[in-house]
C-alpha cells in the first residue's frame, strides 16, 4: 500500500464513493497551491488521472484548446484503499469504464448499488476483507481494534463503515455500547 497523507485518503475515499469516481469537489479547506500540490502527488503516484470532462462534470482545468479536464480516481486508488472495484454493467456508458470517457457529452452514470451477492467478489487478503471478517464475528469489533488490525486512522475506519460497507456493498452495520469495551460494530 502506498503511504498516503490524511488529506489524500480523504480525497480518494470520497472519490471512490462518487459516481464515475470523480475527485472533484476537493475538500473546502484545500485551496490554491495546496490543492495543486496534493493533486499533482496523487497523479504522480497513479492514483488519480486527468480525463476529458463530461458535460455535467466539474472541471479541474482547461486545456489550451478550451476543453475541460476533470480528475478521476484510478483502479490503483481502489486497491490502495482496499475498496472492491466497481464493474460497469452492460447498460453503463463508456464514461464509467476504466478507459475513461469516450463521449465527453455523455453524463456519467452512477454505479448500481451492490447486492449481497456482490460480497463474494471481494478479494481475499485486503484490508476491506479483514474489516468485514472482524465485523462478522459474534463479538464484533471496536474502532480501536480495527485501527490496530488495519493501520488505518479512526476517521478512515468510520468512512469505510459508512461508505464502502454500507453504501457500496449494502451491508447492514449495527453498533451498540458494550460494558468495558465501548461502542462495538458488527454486521447484522
Amino acid at each position: 500500500m502506498t503511504k498516503l497523507t490524511d488529506t489524500q485518503i480523504v480525497i480518494l475515499t470520497a472519490a471512490c464513493q462518487r459516481p464515475g469516481r470523480l475527485v472533484l469537489p476537493l475538500p473546502e479547506r484545500l485551496k490554491g497551491g495546496a490543492a495543486q500540490k496534493v493533486v499533482a502527488a496523487l497523479i504522480a503516484r497513479g492514483l488519480v488521472e486527468e480525463v476529458e470532462a463530461g458535460r455535467d462534470d466539474p472541471v479541474w482545468r482547461e486545456t489550451s484548446d478550451g476543453h475541460g479536464v476533470t480528475l478521476v480516481a484510478t483502479e490503483a486508488a481502489l486497491e490502495d484503499l482496499g475498496i472492491a472495484a466497481y464493474t460497469p454493467t452492460a447498460g453503463a456508458t463508456a464514461a464509467t469504464s476504466e478507459a475513461g470517457p469516450q463521449d465527453s457529452g455523455a453524463p456519467r452514470e452512477p454505479p448500481t448499488r451492490p447486492t449481497a451477492a456482490r460480497k463474494g467478489k471481494l478479494r481475499e487478503g485486503t484490508k476491506q476483507a479483514q474489516l468485514i471478517a472482524m465485523l462478522e464475528r459474534k463479538e464484533g469489533a471496536t474502532i480501536a481494534q480495527i485501527v490496530a488490525a488495519t493501520g488505518w486512522q479512526p476517521h478512515t475506519v468510520r468512512g469505510a463503515l459508512a461508505g464502502a460497507l454500507k453504501k457500496r456493498l449494502g451491508l447492514t452495520i449495527v453498533s451498540g455500547k458494550v460494558e468495558g469495551r465501548g461502542r462495538v460494530y458488527r454486521i447484522d
